[in-house]
């Protein structure tokens, strides 16, 4: 299921609420003592989690599909996906799946199941592995708006609300909806780049260096300005160390408010919406 994008997240004590973990959505299919990994797309990554498959070997099923999320945790147990990805090179045992739903156990397909049956039969599966590397996500019963402010105060991604009651199938569903946190800042507009169908993006820096880049959501006479800047500032090299990108790069000068995603080092789902430029 893939949980639907709100900006507020349910009212009512009809939803179970979760922590929205950033990583990959996998599901582990066990069949006879034979563990596989999936990703989202159907891609096989069973290779790419040793340790996750060796811990799932434990868990008491002869046939399973788990659906979860691989993740890596920051020394504060907060999921960073910057470190995910260098941990899926170097260091697989840093990876941790957190299951949140069974949708097949020993021949039953439990996908016509009220959530809250799921829920109960992968609870008592996972207390039986061994090790830390599958956990169950726990839910809350209770207040979504004081869930996801309590998420966002901890600096976390966001929650995913699931309608109790609910049965689980593939694709787009509105019994599962995502509420994402949100922060804003100040930063240097060191360059612009188009992707491959021409969007243009803005390049990103603070002190510490290099943040990433965000779309171009400006209003008409804003969007002007920023262009005006672009095409009388341009420089030949990067006015960061380390950043090689194909670009054109921007004297120093101007900045942009930027709204971005909570959670690692870098911007994630970032648009610049407004901007200011030095007097000269």
């Amino acid at each position: 299921m893939q949980p639907k994008l709100v900006e507020q997240p349910p009212l009512g004590d009809g939803w179970l609420h979760e922590i929205k973990y950033d990583g990959y959505r996998t599901q582990l299919h066990i069949d006879s003592g034979a563990i596989r990994a999936f990703t989202r797309n159907g891609h096989d990554w069973t290779d790419k989690y040793p340790n996750i498959v060796k811990a799932a070997k434990g868990i008491p099923a002869r046939r399973a599909i788990v659906d979860g999320e691989v993740c890596v945790q920051d020394e504060a147990g907060v999921t960073d996906f910057s470190a995910l990805r260098q941990a899926l090179k170097a260091r697989p045992q840093d990876l941790i799946f957190f299951a949140f739903d069974l949708l097949h156990l020993d021949g039953e397909d439990l996908r016509p199941a009220p959530l809250e049956e799921r829920r109960a039969k992968l609870r008592l599966l996972i207390s039986k592995v061994p090790g830390s590397r599958i956990v169950l996500s726990d839910e809350f019963d209770g207040d979504g708006q004081a869930f996801f402010d309590l998420v966002n105060a901890h600096g976390l991604e966001g929650m995913v609300s699931k309608r109790k009651g609910s049965r689980y199938w593939s694709g787009p569903s509105e019994a599962w909806y995502k509420t994402k946190c949100w922060t804003v800042s100040t930063l240097q507009v060191i360059g612009v780049k188009r992707d491959k169908t021409g969007v243009p993006y803005a390049l990103l820096a603070d002190g510490e260096g290099y943040k990433g880049s965000a779309f171009i959501s400006l209003p008409g006479e804003l969007r002007r300005a920023f262009w005006r800047y672009v095409e009388g500032r341009t420089v030949a090299k990067a006015p960061i160390i380390g950043v090689n990108k194909d670009a054109a790069w921007l004297q120093p000068g101007m900045t942009a408010r930027v709204r971005y995603l909570k959670g690692g080092d870098k911007l994630r789902h970032a648009t610049v919406q407004g901007i200011e430029v030095e007097r000269q």
